[in-house]
């Protein structure tokens, strides 16, 4: 579990230019918080570093898997990201 300090810099990278990935982010965040440890957050980062249009054409499904920029690991949390 990350720390309180970790966690709301989290949140305040998860704020983005796009609305609809402001909402998946935040209900992410909500629905995982407590699964976060350092792995999973290293993770999530490396998804947050896309600019917001490739960002949401994953959480969205138009595109199907991660670009090859980022690991297979990333698959698990990008289905993480979709089911919320």
């Amino acid at each position: 579990m990350i720390s309180e300090v970790e966690f709301r810099r989290l949140q305040w990278r998860c704020r983005r230019g796009l609305l609809e990935n402001d909402l998946v982010l935040e209900k992410f965040l909500a629905a995982r918080r407590d699964a976060l440890d350092d792995g999973k957050l290293s993770t999530l980062n490396d998804f947050l570093a896309l600019d917001d249009n490739s960002l949401w054409d994953l959480l969205s499904g138009r595109v199907e898997s991660v670009p090859e920029c980022l690991e297979k690991k990333h698959q698990e949390m990008l289905e993480w990201l979709r089911a919320c």
